[in-house]
């Protein structure tokens, strides 16, 4: 069977999903074309190491200094693949805040969306509003923009990336809207499984930084020891499948096998089961509805394994009842949510806040944030998101450097 070739803009390129979305791309070429990369600027080596092997048209960085050493790093990488004068093109540069954004609204099939936490956001709604189809990997741009975003898509134009979304997406194939019971998001429990909250008063960053299972970003990693992140997938799940969040459960699953499930009105539960590998879900939404031969190894059924399913101890990881309360609010609350917690994140891994603090600590912000003249209500705007997130922000850095209290 012949395809036809998809042209993909890749968000968050140097990123642990960006780079796996390389690999996957340079495997099916008949499939896939990279015409656009964007990164933060951090890694210029790697981003036009990228580049100059995809052959993309355009790079994009997020900061503005980054452009002179992306050049550089281009003449470097060209000479060091024996590259002479002539023979390769230097791709058009973006650089500044809103280069990603800019990018994402550019020519393409495809926008993979792999940019870190609520900077996501804008790029979101320029490719929505410029028609691409958003593999959705970014779920805090979904997550605060709530209706906002929700509103500028069409149907089926959000794709998500999330292994646990892809995985209630191909288990939705299985039944009608109508004959969906609940829908049930797996976690693997993070490094901190079993442990009470007293337990946990003393972990360190480092050991919040060994996940049993994935290996990914600093902010999803710790995002996973505290739970934060199942949080903003039941919010994300809610607002993906339309399912109220009375009917979507949260269940520890320590393997990573069983992504998640969807149950039915009949009592029948279809899971969607693989090795843990990001590749897969990549794949499917690149490819979507397509599946993509040989994305990554299937599981071996030849050798004996055990699955083990827990309920979440909501005791000692409030988190996703906090999310569930904040999904359930709506307006700005999931902003303030993700935009307290990526500071109390930052805070935890420069040593200035206690594990347990980290959930606290949102919990606070946003109960003020509730009980303020700042809380939104009517339609959302992009505007009202931005400054509920950066009102967040300063709050929770207040907390967490002993500034003063607001008023």
């Amino acid at each position: 069977m012949t395809h036809t070739v998809r042209d993909i803009i890749l968000l968050g390129s140097t990123g642990s999903i960006g780079t796996q979305t390389l690999d996957l791309v340079a495997r099916n070429p008949d499939r896939f074309r990279i015409v656009g990369l964007a990164a933060g600027g951090g890694n210029p080596e790697l981003l036009a190491e990228q580049a100059l092997a995809t052959g993309a048209r355009t790079v994009a960085v997020a900061k503005g200094s980054a452009a002179q050493d992306l050049n550089l790093a281009f003449y470097a990488s060209a000479k060091k693949r024996g590259y002479s004068a002539g023979e390769f093109q230097i791709p058009e540069i973006l650089a500044g805040p809103d280069a990603a954004t800019e990018l994402a609204a550019r020519a393409c099939d495809i926008v993979l969306n792999a940019i870190d936490g609520a900077a996501g956001l804008k790029a979101t709604l320029a490719a929505l509003d410029a028609g691409r189809t958003l593999a959705l990997a970014n779920k805090e741009s979904l997550i605060i923009g709530g209706d906002l975003v929700a509103r500028r898509a069409k149907p089926g134009q959000i794709v998500p990336v999330d292994s646990e979304h892809s995985a209630l997406a191909q288990a939705l194939r299985g039944g009608r809207a109508e004959e969906v019971e609940k829908l049930i998001v797996t976690a693997s429990g993070g490094p901190f499984r079993g442990r009470t909250r007293a337990e946990m008063a003393d972990v360190s960053p480092e050991q919040a930084m060994k996940h049993p299972t994935w290996t990914m970003g600093p902010l999803v990693t710790c995002n996973s020891s505290t739970l934060v992140n199942k949080g903003l997938e039941v919010i994300e799940a809610h607002l993906l499948f339309d399912v109220p969040f009375e009917r979507i459960e949260v269940v520890v699953h320590p393997q990573s096998i069983v992504h998640s499930m969807v149950q039915f009105v009949d009592g029948s539960t279809l899971a969607q089961a693989s090795p843990p590998d990001m590749r897969l879900p990549i794949a499917l939404a690149l490819g979507w509805p397509d599946r993509i031969p040989g994305a990554a190894p299937a599981i071996d059924w030849t050798k004996a394994s055990t699955w083990e399913f827990f309920p979440l101890d909501d005791e000692a990881f409030p988190s996703v009842r906090l999310a569930k309360q904040v999904g359930a609010t709506g307006g700005t609350a999931p902003a303030v949510f993700n935009g307290a917690n990526e500071e109390c994140v930052a805070a935890f891994l420069a040593g200035r806040l206690r594990f347990p603090a980290i959930v606290d600590t949102i919990e606070r912000v946003v109960a003020e944030h509730a009980g303020s003249a700042r809380s939104q209500g009517g339609d959302l705007t992009l505007e009202a998101v931005l400054e509920a997130d950066s009102w967040a922000r300063t709050r929770a850095r207040e907390l967490t450097t002993g500034g003063q209290t607001l008023s």
